[in-house]
């Protein structure tokens, strides 16, 4: 959201926006570019409001909502306003399980070094850009979407990446079946590395599935016109994506991950970076819908990945308000976990705490989970300890 306000307010448009929380940094960002942020209380929407953008996590009974329903002001997706804002250029569309960002920012920053000048709107900030958003004039743009919530369908993109597929939200049966309808009639390239096998290519990022994100950027650059040699150059010296293996300090590093492939690929690649010791994850499952859901999965993976030497922090799961199932809990995955693995730990404060006196016991530290604003700030802590 933060990103598409940004992106629309370059393109003319008067944007203020609402929050349940206003601490974030992302918020300060929009605020410094003169877009008004309020609380989620309604207060900030009047009769001089034209429309309303929502997320698939905007509830019926949000106080915005309702305030629009009694001013007359018509509601849209998200996903509906992207496509809208870039329905005049050539959209190439990055979906996908795992590795959207990641690969849309290595695509936005090889057509950029190729000349394509791209208009790019990424699910996370990049480095390279110091946010979220490129501002291109080149024909092309591109895009993360989101299958989440299968609001992918809203767009009709010139050309498709999907990345992968396998169950998050969804059964891998039904994202792939929302993945075949979303590139049936796109008429342009179509990356799809669910059925097809990369070899990683040499890039600036830790770890052998950020080979194999940039071998699919190299995909579709040179599909659309960029010259090979130019395109690897560029993916060595792209900067890489916040909270993507983000490296904090020396031996400190910031990630997004969330579901059991993307903390498996960020336990092997620290550890594979770090081999002389164990690496120690403070991880907070990111709702409790999603923890039900991938619980079972969770435990395979913790218990086939971390070693005797490593050290899993698990924090309480975020709670961003609302009406979720609050019936299950981080506990009951530290439950299923082998005894001596995992230590459940009941804040960010805590964490830093535990691990204050223990810093030289491990080769590394990882703080990573895909909502909590202070994982980033405990990352950040722990690289001056």
């Amino acid at each position: 959201m933060c990103a598409l306000a940004e992106a629309l307010a370059n393109l003319g448009d008067e944007i203020t926006g609402a929050d349940r929380t206003l601490r974030t940094k992302n918020i300060r960002y929009l605020e410094s570019l003169g877009i008004p942020c309020y609380p989620d209380d309604g207060t900030g929407v009047d009769g001089t409001v034209d429309e309303i953008i929502v997320s698939s996590a905007i509830e019926p009974d949000n106080p915005g909502l309702k305030a629009a329903k009694e001013f007359g002001i018509p509601v849209i997706h998200r996903a509906a306003a992207l496509a809208r804002a870039l329905q005049h250029k050539k959209l190439v569309a990055v979906a996908g399980t795992c590795g959207k960002s990641t690969v849309t920012a290595m695509l936005s920053h090889i057509l950029a070094e190729c000349g394509k000048d791209p208009f790019c709107v990424n699910g996370a900030n990049v480095i390279d850009w110091g946010c979220s958003v490129r501002f291109g004039r080149g024909e092309y743009a591109v895009a993360e979407v989101d299958e989440s919530d299968k609001s992918l369908v809203a767009f009709h993109p010139y050309a498709a990446i999907i990345t992968n597929s396998s169950a998050d939200h969804y059964s891998k049966e039904e994202m792939d079946s929302v993945f075949d309808s979303f590139v049936a009639d796109v008429e342009g390239p179509v990356i799809d590395a669910r059925n097809t096998h990369f070899e990683p290519v040499a890039n600036s990022q830790l770890g052998e599935h950020n080979g194999v994100n940039a071998a699919i950027a190299l995909a579709m650059a040179k599909a659309l016109g960029c010259d090979e040699d130019a395109a690897k150059a560029a993916l060595l010296s792209f900067k890489g994506v916040e909270r993507r293996l983000q490296k904090i300090g020396e031996r400190v590093y910031d990630d997004y991950a969330h579901n059991p492939e993307k903390l498996k690929a960020m336990w092997k690649s620290v550890a594979s970076a770090h081999p002389k010791g164990g690496i120690c994850v403070v991880w907070r499952p990111h709702g409790y819908g999603p923890l039900k859901k991938m619980l079972h999965d969770l435990a395979d993976m913790f218990n086939s990945t971390i070693r005797e030497c490593d050290k899993l922090l698990l924090l309480p799961v975020y709670d961003a308000g609302g009406t979720a199932d609050r019936t299950i809990s981080s506990e009951d995955l530290s439950q299923m976990l082998k005894p001596g693995l995992v230590l459940d730990i009941p804040s960010l404060d805590a964490a830093y705490a535990w691990i204050m006196p223990r810093i030289n016991n491990f080769s590394a530290f990882v703080t990573c989970g895909a909502r909590d604003p202070g994982l980033s700030e405990l990352a950040q802590r722990i690289a001056k300890l």
